[in-house]
């Protein structure tokens, strides 16, 4: 008995790992953990899911002596909407439909297996992102082709910096010096014409918009610990960002560009 609670926790321990790490809100992984193992039978289920770690507890009833309990690690997360809606239908297809452990293991790592995007794809849709934001700023046609441009080099920068397993701040205050140092230099070989217009579109790619969402509904839905730890990561990359760009500024307009002009 308690082998087979062990592998159905496993299981659902293995769904809410792959949700958490994709960016999937905490009550949510909560909620599909919880559905999973009593899809399963399991009567009673305790989940606690903060964004760095995952602990359940299982048992056949309330006796101490019956329960089981795991805790996950979570050490990386990104942002994949598409496996956290297939886990998602998994849940649903499970509570509707009971089918193996090994059958539901094969298909969540078939599920954690698939590729993003192509790198392609994604750094043009960066670019193409950012340049109509510029549009809704006011820049004319040439700060929408900097704009292109610039949030493509930052796009690709932040993806290089990120395999080297560099921490959020860095990785963040990276893209703000890129975005920053090519908007001064595309306005200066008058590709461009407005700084702050080409600044402010570049940098939007790296904003934590997901973070943000995630720590509001996770505030709204009672996790507290969550929608705070959520909010703190935002913060930090907001700050981060906001560093890399002072610095270019500052050391342009007050050292190398008095200088230079």
């Amino acid at each position: 008995m308690k082998d087979t609670q062990k592998k159905i926790l496993i299981l659902a321990l293995f769904a809410g790992q792959i949700m958490l790490e994709n960016g999937a809100e905490t009550y949510r992984v909560e909620d599909t953990i919880i559905r999973i193992c009593k899809a399963y039978g399991v009567s009673h289920v305790e989940s606690f899911v903060t964004p760095t770690g995952i602990f359940v507890s299982i048992s056949s009833d309330q006796k101490e002596a019956d329960v089981i309990t795991m805790v996950k690690r979570i050490r990386t997360r990104s942002i994949d909407l598409n496996k956290v809606s297939k886990v998602n239908d998994f849940s649903r297809k499970v509570t509707l439909d009971k089918i193996s452990f090994q059958k539901g293991m094969s298909k969540l790592k078939e599920i954690n297996m698939l590729p993003k995007y192509p790198l392609v794809l994604r750094t043009v849709c960066a670019g193409m992102a950012s340049a109509f934001f510029g549009v809704l700023l006011g820049a004319n046609a040439k700060d929408f082709i900097s704009s292109f441009l610039i949030a493509i080099f930052v796009y690709s920068g932040v993806i290089m910096i990120g395999k080297k397993n560099a921490n959020l701040f860095l990785e963040n205050a990276v893209g703000g010096i890129l975005a920053s140092a090519l908007a001064i230099l595309a306005v200066n070989l008058n590709i461009g014409t407005n700084i702050d217009k080409i600044i402010i579109s570049s940098i939007m790619i790296l904003l934590p918009g997901v973070s943000i969402t995630n720590a509001v509904r996770d505030s709204i839905a009672g996790d507290l610990l969550s929608g705070l730890s959520r909010a703190a990561e935002a913060v930090i990359i907001a700050i981060s960002i906001a560093v890399g760009v002072g610095i270019v500024i500052h050391l342009w307009f007050y050292e190398i560009g008095v200088n230079f002009l």
